[in-house]
């Protein structure tokens, strides 16, 4: 992989010279980040289409806040500061898991139950995180917080890939029923379709691409760029296929244009927010043509 990524990075150059790149991808950290914002987008984007329309917005975010305590648990158990991704992914995956078990079981709203796991985890991550702060430099914990997708290494792209990859395979093959399951889970039951079985195995894709992006995006903002380009393409959307397409779209073009805008611009903007700033502006945007489409 090491060979290949070296390539990218040389065809890169060639390209700046060309000048079909800006001059800033002549530096091996803005290819990464490149990459990096290729691959999130498809898989966010596409998972966030099925997000929304099986309405576990709030379910994403609790999977994304609950990673910061998988951060600490691994750093304290002696994995390295810059990916302790045992930990990271065991605990996301296990609480999604028993998140996903409670509200099946549990006569308690789901908004409710998922909102007292949302605030457990918030509370036990920041305790651990103080706990971790006094052994090393917090400043190193802030591109798991906020992000820092222009710090990815080959280690953290090659991960991001075999995940997007797995998600795209598992998404294409089961794509119509996860979204039956969301849409009308009685149908689906009728019809035949697991519907237990495929919402175990939807969670876990949330937590293995939220996990996946943590590093990128950051534990704070990941679900913002899960959710809202699935919102904006909702909004304009006419059709599933279109919503698919426009999601996918949207992401990509948030996380290239946050990327390169702060670097170019020379703003003091860290990369994961001027990625989710860009989706938001996106979403108000399309909200707009939405309302001037329904006064028409």
């Amino acid at each position: 992989m090491e060979f290949f990524y070296d390539w990218i990075r040389h065809i890169a150059q060639v390209w700046v010279q060309k000048g079909l790149l800006p001059e800033s991808f002549t530096y091996g950290f803005m290819v990464n980040a490149l990459l990096c914002a290729l691959l999130i987008g498809p898989s966010l984007g596409a998972i966030g289409t099925m997000v929304i329309a099986k309405r576990m917005a709030f379910f994403s975010t609790a999977i994304g806040h609950a990673a910061l305590t998988g951060i600490a648990i691994g750093i304290m158990l002696g994995e390295p500061v810059s990916a302790p991704y045992v930990s990271l992914f065991s605990f996301a995956m296990l609480f999604a898991i028993y998140l996903n078990f409670s509200r099946n079981k549990s006569d308690m709203s789901h908004d409710t139950l998922i909102g007292v796991f949302l605030a457990a985890s918030i509370a036990v991550g920041s305790a651990l995180m103080l706990t971790v702060t006094r052994k090393i430099s917090i400043h190193i914990l802030d591109s798991f917080l906020f992000g820092s997708i222009l710090s990815a290494g080959n280690q953290d792209i090659t991960l991001l890939f075999a995940i997007t990859v797995t998600t795209i395979i598992i998404g294409v093959f089961y794509f119509n029923r996860l979204m039956l399951t969301g849409l009308n889970p009685a149908l689906a039951a009728v019809r035949g379709v697991p519907v237990t079985a495929l919402n175990y195995m939807f969670i876990i894709l949330i937590a293995l691409i939220t996990v996946a992006s943590v590093k990128i995006i950051g534990a704070v903002l990941v679900e913002a760029l899960l959710i809202i380009p699935a919102a904006s393409a909702r909004n304009i959307s006419s059709s599933l296929k279109s919503f698919i397409i426009y999601s996918v779209l949207f992401a990509m073009f948030s996380a290239i244009t946050g990327i390169i805008l702060p670097v170019e611009l020379n703003l003091s903007v860290p990369s994961g927010a001027a990625i989710i700033i860009t989706a938001t502006i996106l979403f108000i945007i399309t909200m707009i043509i939405r309302i001037m489409r329904t006064r028409r």
